[in-house]
């Protein structure tokens, strides 16, 4: 299998093969209010502190690549002030270790600076002044970017639920926020390419948005229809495929984006080189039941249904089809024990290789995340982060005994079979590879 688009330099996802790559949680909502704390996954996990080691880590366990993010708050402090200490540092370990960063340019996070955050009429052009100063300075070592992680996921928690930074609330805060990170995603990405040039590959990344059940009950008919279609807005804002025949179009209309915006997007759409797809097993399918009132958002989380590996594959099929472009598992995993992570990696792995084997363009597989990370509740509760420790890694994080000791990563057995899965895909890659050709004798 091949992805190699006709006109284009053959990219490293492009060889035919299936790539394993980890995941380091970014997630940076550094702003606070009463009875809200920040959250920044990189102080949390002391990451921070502990970015050589940690991918050193990724390489050891045969990991080809990093998702990744850069922290916009701690980088760009105020308006055209730049730190680049700590990325530097970062920047050099990649380099060292041979791991190919794929760059989340934003996974929620905005500067304190920036008042409003995505509601900020600057906003689209900051994101992208922030994208092209960081392509420029790092443009030996990175060019895999994606430009906003989970813009959906951005959108409802910023927009309809209120939950996050600028606490919007309903459609209409869904639809300003939506529009926003869309046209901060087309700069971002407009501007990144005309510093790289076609070194630039972009990987558009969102979360796996299903819905089962009773969809169809008065209650819910209506509300369904829309979050079906709502599961790809911004993507098919930032790829010109919102027209007159879109289902949202009037949805649009109503609150603020017009016709000329539209004909933006259309003027200076962006594609996906590969389009990333986050898949929770357990978390990913939204279960409508008939009768029961669905409040919705993330503090009041509606009941959920698990499709296993017929979701991921369905999920995957739907976003090659819908984009016409290479897929990759971006993130995925299950939050249980060891034996629970290593029956969804195997089941996982398995299921993407039969469907590689039928056709279905998946380039690469991610295990989210590398080590343990701090669930987002911790932005609302005054316990230590330890209450709040989700366990899905190949590497424990474990309290340090010694007063002031850092954060410690303890191997658990995910490791050592997300190890065979990665270095079993390059030997057999290799093998294929170096075989001689065979020819039929004439009789």
């Amino acid at each position: 299998m091949t992805t190699d688009t006709p006109g284009r330099a053959p990219r490293w996802f492009d060889d035919g093969r299936l790539h394993f790559g980890l995941g380091v949680e970014d997630t940076f909502v550094p702003q606070e209010r009463a009875g809200e704390r920040a959250v920044d996954e990189y102080e949390l996990t002391e990451h921070y502190e502990q970015v050589e080691g940690d991918f050193a880590l990724a390489r050891e366990v045969g990991a080809e690549f990093l998702r990744w993010g850069v922290p916009w708050h701690r980088v760009n402090p105020a308006p055209g002030e730049w730190e680049w200490s700590w990325l530097d540092r970062a920047m050099a370990a990649f380099g060292e270790n041979g791991i190919r960063p794929v760059v989340d340019l934003l996974h929620y996070g905005t500067p304190l600076w920036l008042e409003r955050e995505f509601a900020h009429p600057d906003y689209p052009q900051r994101v992208a002044e922030y994208a092209v100063a960081v392509a420029e300075r790092y443009g030996d070592v990175a060019t895999d970017y994606t430009p906003v992680n989970e813009p959906m996921i951005h959108a409802l928690f910023s927009g309809e639920y209120a939950y996050w930074p600028p606490y919007l609330g309903g459609v209409a805060g869904l639809v300003t926020s939506s529009d926003a990170l869309a046209r901060g995603f087309v700069l971002t990405q407009r501007g990144i390419a005309e510093v790289l040039g076609d070194r630039a590959a972009f990987v558009h990344v969102d979360a796996t948005l299903r819905y089962a059940g009773d969809t169809d009950a008065a209650e819910h008919r209506e509300t369904a229809e829309r979050l079906r279609h709502q599961a790809f807005l911004v993507e098919d804002l930032v790829t010109g495929m919102v027209d007159a025949e879109h289902p949202l179009v009037a949805l649009l209309g109503e609150h603020g984006v017009s016709d000329d915006s539209l004909a933006w997007y259309a003027a200076n759409a962006v594609q996906p080189d590969v389009m990333g797809v986050n898949y929770y097993p357990r978390h990913s399918t939204e279960l409508f039941e008939a009768g029961v009132h669905h409040g919705g958002g993330f503090a009041d989380p509606r009941p959920t249904a698990d499709h296993g590996t017929d979701g991921l594959i369905a999920s995957l099929q739907t976003y090659a089809a819908r984009y016409g472009a290479p897929v990759m598992v971006t993130e995925t995993c299950v939050t249980d024990t060891p034996a629970a992570r290593i029956d969804w990696l195997d089941s996982s792995v398995a299921a993407v290789e039969a469907a590689r084997a039928d056709g279905l363009p998946v380039v690469g597989y991610t295990w989210w995340p590398l080590f343990d990370m701090y669930e987002w509740t911790y932005r609302h509760s005054d316990a230590p982060r330890s209450e709040h420790l989700l366990s899905m890694g190949l590497f424990d994080l474990v309290e340090n005994d010694a007063p002031g000791g850092p954060l410690l990563r303890r191997e658990n057995p995910v490791a050592e079979r997300f190890r065979q899965h990665a270095l079993g895909a390059r030997a057999a890659s290799a093998s294929s590879s170096s075989a001689p050709a065979t020819t039929t004798p004439k009789g």
